[in-house]
């Protein structure tokens, strides 16, 4: 981390805050299911049509103070794909993650669903169960995890989120340890203000397809 400049982080519970933004998360979670529902039925005939396999990609990722919870996504990659990433690590784009441009596991529709951020949706059920929020950093994979020390962990003092700092400032063209002092900065400026800032940021980013893989 020394060629990054370190953020201290000043964790503080903002319990009036975290009551407003569970019920933020909860009632904006509802009507995102109820007003896309439309979509993601159709997203899901079409992920059954063009590849063999479940609609839904189901996996462990790690949430607050570092406990597991299952993560729900549109599955954009063949059947079996997660067995494949030992294969692939010595390509990865990224140090400390796993990231390619051209993943060969991913689709032909699940290019348009990484690239138009539609395979993030089914997160949405995630937020109504409490296991995630709209706004926090985003969640990874015990093999993330490990390779943190101490000082990164912080991040887990927070809910993880479907959007976050480095999802509208670049998304995956940042580095992970970029991406780890953006989450810690995050949980020093959280606040309902700055979140919904983020949402509105997140939005020209996603329309865009900046950054996305």
């Amino acid at each position: 981390m020394n060629d990054l400049q370190i953020v201290e982080v000043k964790f503080k519970k903002k319990r009036f805050y975290q009551f407003l933004k569970r019920v933020v998360d909860f009632f904006g979670a509802l009507v995102g299911l109820i007003l896309l529902s439309w979509l993601m039925i159709i997203l899901a005939i079409l992920i059954k049509c063009t590849s063999k396999g479940p609609i839904l990609y189901v996996s462990e990722r790690i949430g607050k103070n570092e406990k597991p919870f299952k993560f729900y996504k549109f599955r954009s990659m063949r059947v079996g794909a997660d067995a494949e990433v030992e294969q692939l690590m010595s390509q990865s784009e990224r140090e400390g993650t796993f990231k390619m441009k051209n993943d060969p596991r991913v689709t032909k529709f699940g290019k348009f669903l990484r690239k138009t951020s539609l395979d993030e949706l089914p997160q949405l059920f995630n937020v109504l169960n409490g296991t995630m929020s709209i706004v926090g950093p985003r969640p990874v994979v015990q093999r993330e995890l490990d390779l943190m020390d101490e000082y990164q962990r912080q991040r887990f003092l927070v809910k993880q989120g479907i959007t976050c700092i480095w999802q509208c400032s670049g998304r995956a063209n940042t580095s992970f340890k970029e991406q780890i002092l953006m989450d810690l900065e995050y949980v020093n400026k959280r606040g309902f203000w700055y979140d919904v800032y983020l949402v509105l940021k997140t939005i020209p980013a996603v329309l865009l397809g900046k950054g996305s893989v």
